[in-house]
């Protein structure tokens, strides 16, 4: 089994129907990429669930994954992420990164954040992962197509004003699936109002976490130097979010579970890339 064919296995919302749309290598086609543009990264992710009023488990533990790889590897690491989903980052990030909290505010006053952010940090490359994207009205949506933009920061804008962005997406509404928008439209499983949002690479998975760990794992073949997260860390990592309040995205429950997967579930998928890059 490929990587790619591996980040989409168990696919519970046909994104990977999707998968002939992108190059045969997306993942490896990204981390390419990321080794391509060294130095600083921005990393962003939180995904609001209307239902909890909480951030989802989704997004983060992937994001450290990539931020922990990627400073291992010399890079700068740079999170932002929004007021729902701030000190869940803080928890479980090093103590060399830094956090940025983007405000949720009106369009105007989020413009000026993100170029404050761009022209003070000066990012080489940006990620974005399961971090919710505006459809082309304007307006955020969560997977039952329900509007979040009153809980959403505007952080896609990032997006629209670099030139070495990749994203991270399982559902159509993410940063990055601008790139499929008319793939997504057509699908009758995934969401109604597509991201408008478009990257510089995609990759899509069964679960954004995992298509997270699959980036570390390309980059880590790359660099022929074993990237990822112990299971016992990703596992620590998704227990400590829970505990300060992150939600199950399909269930919307304070419970150990990511997008309906359990933590052993999510081991075991862990433990299939930690042997794919040792067989490698």
């Amino acid at each position: 089994m490929t990587l790619e064919e591996l980040i989409l296995t168990q696919d519970k919302r046909g994104i990977s129907k999707l998968k002939d749309s992108l190059p045969e290598n997306f993942c490896f086609d990204a981390a390419q990429f990321v080794l391509d543009n060294p130095g600083k990264v921005v990393i962003v992710t939180g995904f609001y669930i209307l239902s909890a009023g909480a951030a989802e488990t989704d997004g983060p533990p992937g994001a450290i994954a990539i931020g922990n790889a990627l400073e291992e590897l010399g890079y700068e690491v740079v999170y932002v992420t929004d007021s729902h989903c701030t000190k869940m980052i803080e928890a479980i990030s090093t103590d060399n990164a830094k956090v940025i909290e983007f405000p949720i505010a009106n369009q105007s006053l989020s413009a000026e954040t993100a170029n404050r952010i761009l022209k003070k940090e000066n990012p080489d490359l940006l990620i974005s992962i399961e971090r919710c994207a505006p459809a082309v009205d304007g307006l955020y949506r969560n997977m039952r197509d329900l509007d979040i933009t009153e809980q959403t920061a505007k952080i896609d804008i990032l997006f629209e004003k670099h030139s070495a962005t990749v994203g991270i997406g399982d559902g159509g509404n993410e940063i990055g699936l601008g790139n499929l928008y008319a793939e997504v439209d057509k699908s009758k499983e995934l969401v109604g109002f597509p991201a408008k949002t478009k990257v510089s690479k995609l990759i899509i998975s069964s679960v954004s976490n995992w298509g997270g760990y699959g980036l570390v794992a390309a980059i880590s073949m790359l660099k022929n130097k074993n990237l990822l997260p112990s299971v016992e860390t990703d596992t620590a990592n998704i227990q400590k979010i829970v505990s300060m309040g992150a939600v199950d995205g399909f269930s919307g429950q304070n419970i150990n579970k990511v997008d309906g997967f359990t933590l052993d579930e999510n081991s075991a998928f862990l433990n299939q890339l930690h042997s794919l890059i040792t067989d490698n």
